[in-house]
C-alpha cells in the first residue's frame, strides 16, 4: 500500500522510543513484557508533551502472548496513563508485528477514523507462555468437572511423568516444516552457495556500526534508561553490543545447528532478547497544530509470504519489488537500507537475490534485478545480530532508526525490510518529512 493522506495530509511518524535491548536472562529477566511495554508507551507519551487525550488509538503487537490478558494493546492503555476511552487491538505478524501495528494506524488515521495514535510492540524470551501437554490439559480440565474423589484420582492415575514437561514455545520449530528458523536458515546457506566468511564479515560489520553508533550518541534520544530492582543502576545501553569486535573472531566460533557441516554460529545471528518499542503517529496537521515535527513518513509497504518448504526467510524480496512500485520508485532513489538481521545467512541470501537477474526473472517476474545494494548504505547503525531482536519491538526499532539515519545523513529515502516466521516478509520505503 501507498501512503498519501487525503487532501494532502499524509500521515506522519512524529516521535519513537524504544528500551534497551537486553540478552535473554539478564537485567530484564523479571521484567514482563507487558512492563516493557507499558514503560516505553508512558514514556513516549511523556517525552512527546502532548496531552494523552490526543491518542484515540493504540495498536500494539507480541509475538510471544501471554496466558495473563488477551490484549495487550488494552493492557497498555490502562496502565500507561493514556485515556481509558482509547480504542486499543492487539496484532501479531511474527517479526513484523510493530510494522504492522504502525501500518495499522497509519490505515486507520488515513481512512479518518482517528488523528492520532501510538502503535508499538514488544517480546520479553523471560516471559515466556510455557503450556502443557495435551493430556495433563483435560486432565486438568476433567478434575474441575469431577464430582468425587474417586473421579479425580483416576483422572490423575492416566498422567505420566512425561506429561508433566511443558512444550516447546511456538517459536522454537515451524509447524508446517518441523525445522527451527535456524535449520531453515542452514537449508538457504546450502542451496544459495552463502559461504560462512561472507556471514561472518555481516555479523563483525553490524556490531561494528552498532558499537560506533552508540559511541557517538546516534542512539541517545532513542533509549530510554530503564532501573530494574535488585540492579541498584540503570540499564541505558543495548548489552549484546561486541565494542571490541574482531573478524578474526567469529571464524571460531561452532556452528549452532549443523554440527558438522553447518555455518551458523551464536556470532552470526541475532540473539533472544527483551525489550520493546514505540512510535507516535499522526496527520501532519495535526503534528503541526501541537508544534511537533515528524520524523517522516511511511511512503509505501508492501507484505509477502512465501512456501516454508521452500526458502522460509525470502519473502521480503518479494515485498521489495511490490514496496518501490508503490513508491514510484527504484533502488536507485534509496539512500539508506535498513534489513532486519535474523541471521546473516538470511542477509545475504536476500542480497543475493536482489541482485540476481536470473532470480528476479523467475521468482518475481521481472525484466531485470531489483538491484545490487551497496554495503555502505545498509544497516549503517548497525542491525539485529549486534542490537538484538525481540521479536514485536524490532519493526518499530527499525523504523524509528532509519528515519533518524536518512535524517542524519541528509538522505530522502530508505529501505527496510524484515524477514519473520511462518516464511512472511515486508518491505518499506521510509521519506523523511
Amino acid at each position: 500500500m501507498a501512503s498519501s493522506g487525503k487532501n494532502g495530509d499524509r500521515v506522519a511518524v512524529v516521535t519513537g522510543l524504544r528500551t534497551p535491548f537486553l540478552k535473554q536472562g539478564t537485567g530484564f529477566r523479571d521484567v514482563t513484557t507487558l512492563e516493557l511495554s507499558t514503560q516505553v508507551v508512558g514514556e513516549l507519551v511523556q517525552r512527546t508533551g502532548v496531552d494523552p487525550k490526543t491518542y484515540t488509538l493504540c495498536v500494539f503487537g507480541q509475538v510471544m502472548p501471554s496466558l495473563d490478558y488477551i490484549n495487550i494493546a488494552r493492557e497498555v492503555v490502562l496502565r500507561a496513563n493514556l485515556d481509558r476511552s482509547t480504542e486499543s487491538f492487539s496484532v501479531s505478524r511474527a517479526c513484523a508485528t510493530s510494522m504492522q501495528a504502525l501500518t495499522s494506524c497509519i490505515e486507520s488515521i488515513e481512512h479518518g477514523e482517528h488523528d492520532a495514535a501510538i502503535a508499538g510492540g514488544a517480546d520479553s524470551m523471560d516471559d515466556l507462555p510455557l503450556g502443557v501437554s495435551k493430556r495433563l490439559t483435560v486432565a486438568l480440565m476433567g478434575l474441575q468437572k469431577a464430582k468425587t474423589m474417586m473421579a479425580r484420582l483416576k483422572l490423575l492415575s492416566g498422567i505420566s511423568p512425561k506429561d508433566l514437561v511443558p512444550p516447546m514455545p511456538g517459536y522454537s520449530v515451524e509447524p508446517t516444516t518441523g525445522l527451527s528458523m535456524g535449520q531453515s536458515a542452514e537449508k538457504m546457506v546450502k542451496e544459495n552457495g552463502i559461504s560462512r566468511v561472507w556471514q561472518d564479515e555481516i555479523a563483525f560489520r553490524s556490531h561494528s556500526r552498532a558499537a560506533k553508533a552508540w559511541a557517538e550518541g546516534f542512539y541517545d534520544d532513542q533509549v530510554m534508561p530503564i532501573v530494574v530492582p535488585p540492579f541498584k543502576e540503570g540499564f541505558r545501553e543495548d548489552n549484546l553490543v561486541r565494542k571490541d569486535s574482531k573478524l578474526e573472531d567469529y571464524a571460531s566460533l561452532k556452528p549452532a545447528y549443523d554440527r558438522a557441516h553447518g555455518t551458523i554460529t551464536p556470532g552470526n545471528a541475532s540473539p533472544l532478547t527483551d525489550g520493546a518499542a514505540a512510535l507516535t503517529v499522526m496527520k501532519a496537521s495535526k503534528a503541526k497544530a501541537l508544534g511537533l515535527e515528524p520524523l517522516g513518513y511511511v511512503r509505501s509497504w508492501a507484505y509477502a509470504g512465501v512456501d516454508p518448504n521452500w526458502q522460509l526467510l525470502m519473502a521480503p524480496v518479494f515485498a521489495v519489488p511490490m514496496a518501490l512500485k508503490r513508491a514510484g520508485l527504484t533502488m536507485k532513489d534509496i539512500g539508506l537500507v535498513e534489513m532486519h538481521e535474523a541471521f546473516a545467512a538470511q542477509v545475504a541470501s536476500n542480497l543475493q537475490a536482489l541482485a540476481s537477474k536470473k532470480f528476479c526473472e523467475d521468482k518475481l517476474g521481472l525484466s531485470e534485478a531489483i538491484g545490487e545494494i551497496d554495503p555502505e548504505i545498509l544497516n549503517v547503525n548497525g542491525g539485529s545480530i549486534a542490537l538484538g531482536h525481540p521479536f514485536g519491538a524490532t519493526g518499530a526499532r527499525i523504523v524509528l532508526q532509519g528515519l533518524k539515519a536518512l535524517k542524519k545523513r541528509g538522505k530522502q529515502f530508505g529501505l527496510m525490510t524484515i524477514c519473520t516466521g511462518g516464511a512472511m516478509g515486508v518491505a518499506a520505503v521510509l521519506e523523511v518529512a
